[in-house]
């Protein structure tokens, strides 16, 4: 029992001591990082941390501190690790892919809602996939649909294979910008547009959080002067690929749903609303394509 203790205590100080380190580096939330970090190396939910009775091993200590320091230097936990949590997914990561972010859940909630209010089944487009995030989960929670993505990164796009291979799911990766050549690759057009874009203002871009500024791809970031470029990209090219009473789910950044609202109404589509986050921030603009 005195060795269980023992390994108990030093568990728990090694948690303490690295979430003491990240405060004074200025991390935020530094003891949800420390245990993380611990968890993850050691295979154990947080919650089991205070339950682990072994002495950590000089190479589980090495590897911690290891990580401990590139934490302290505001590389985000799921760029150590490599891989990131997402609804039921574990994703691996690139640097040419966004860590999935845990707003953009809301999002694949609206698109679900969209989907069973059609019946379940329905071809949908996920339009610069990134890690696969959105179009992994919706293949994965609506089996019946026909899942396609894009993304104009061939790297970004062979993590996203690997995260549908991992989850045992079919979606048809398509390289490209925006919806260069999808006319032609889905000649029946789409039931679902589903899109997270850039949608920072460039000017903005230096004043994100470390994490996101010194880590994120710009690209996937920067949604140009006003942090609109890439709604408007989308909301005139996107007729070409959409079925008559489509739908479209768009991911926006703060303050940005009337807006992007707007930029619908002027290219023609029906606003059906807009979605929340957990936090109750306007998350997600809802559209609908009707010629007639």
């Amino acid at each position: 029992m005195l060795a269980d203790a023992a390994g108990a205590r030093r568990t728990r100080e090694t948690v303490r001591v690295a979430a003491g380190e990240l405060e004074g580096a200025g991390v935020p939330e530094p003891l949800a990082s420390a245990e993380v970090l611990l968890s993850e190396l050691l295979g154990v939910g947080r919650a089991d941390l205070a339950l682990q009775t072994k002495l950590l091993t000089r190479d589980q200590l090495s590897t911690y501190e290891n990580w401990t320091s590139r934490r302290k230097a505001r590389e985000p936990v799921q760029r150590i690790l490599g891989y990131a949590y997402f609804r039921n997914l574990k994703l691996k990561l690139s640097q040419e892919t966004l860590v999935p972010r845990p707003d953009t859940e809301s999002v694949v909630e609206a698109v679900l809602e969209r989907l069973d209010a059609r019946g379940g089944a329905a071809g949908v487009l996920d339009l610069g996939t990134g890690s696969g995030a959105i179009a992994v989960s919706v293949a994965q929670e609506r089996p019946r649909c026909s899942v396609y993505a894009t993304d104009v990164s061939e790297v970004a796009l062979e993590v996203a294979r690997r995260n549908a291979e991992e989850a045992g799911v079919d979606v048809c990766f398509y390289p490209g910008d925006l919806f260069s050549g999808l006319e032609q690759l889905l000649p029946g057009g789409i039931d679902l547009l589903v899109s997270n874009p850039p949608y920072v203002k460039s000017g903005d871009l230096r004043h994100l959080p470390p994490e996101v500024r010194d880590w994120d791809p710009p690209a996937a970031l920067d949604g140009g002067p006003d942090g609109l470029g890439f709604y408007r990209r989308i909301l005139a090219e996107a007729p070409g690929v959409l079925r008559e009473g489509a739908e479209v789910v768009l991911e926006v950044g703060e303050s940005q749903d009337e807006a992007v609202m707007e930029l619908g109404r002027r290219a023609g589509f029906v606003p059906l609303g807009v979605r929340p986050d957990l936090a109750g921030t306007p998350r997600a603009v809802l559209l609908a394509w009707r010629t007639a």
